[in-house]
């Protein structure tokens, strides 16, 4: 019984200490309000299609980029949901909704069908999007970014930050704090990233 404590303690000394030694993982900082927001180019997935987007190409809109773990897990799922459902009224007040992950586009096409979400997921295989945005590197040992989400004006800056987000009332708080009316009216045009771009997801 004394050697079998001794390996226990042996072993608990081994594994804080690996823990304390282990290598950090450089993270960026959060975006502040009012900071320009950086810039991208990257690839997204619209319905089943897969076009390119970048930030520049959204100038003039009010953008909400939020950054999530993992296509099709709980949390992320009611998160999407959450925006699917009240995606008419972001439409209507000319909002652009981006979703931003690590997953390859395969997985953001059977995520997009299987809860019919009518908004792009942005594609960051090399996490080049999170890292600007402070939201790499969430879930260390998986590789998952952060649940983290921006609001981007129309002038290419920070207007808000969520850093600490609840998936099943983030979209609803956004709507309530950008004041967006709980009766939509028709859509404006170009709320969708590839017509605001000038490109047609389909064409590609």
């Amino acid at each position: 019984m004394k050697t079998l404590a001794i390996v226990v303690v042996v072993i608990v000394v081994l594994v804080g200490a690996a823990i304390v030694l282990r290598p950090r993982i450089a993270r960026a900082a959060l975006l502040k309000p009012g900071q320009l927001a950086p810039a991208f180019s990257t690839q997204m997935v619209e319905g089943d299609q897969i076009a390119p987007i970048s930030l520049s190409d959204l100038r003039g809109k009010t953008v909400v980029l939020y950054f999530y773990p993992k296509d099709d897990t709980p949390g992320c799922t009611k998160e999407a949901c959450a925006f699917r459902d009240g995606f008419s009224r972001f439409q209507s007040a000319g909002l652009v909704v981006l979703g931003c992950s690590v997953q390859d586009s395969d997985s953001h096409r059977a995520f997009i069908k299987k809860y019919n979400l009518p908004f792009p997921l942005l594609m960051d295989p090399d996490k080049k999007i999170a890292n600007e945005y402070g939201a790499a590197n969430g879930i260390p040992i998986l590789g998952l970014d952060r649940r983290i989400t921006y609001i981007i004006g129309p002038d290419g800056k920070i207007e808000k930050v969520y850093p600490h987000v609840d998936p099943s009332i983030n979209a609803t708080q956004i709507l309530s704090d950008l004041k967006v009316s709980e009766h939509p009216a028709a859509p404006v045009a170009a709320a969708s990233p590839a017509q605001a771009s000038g490109t047609s997801a389909a064409s590609r």
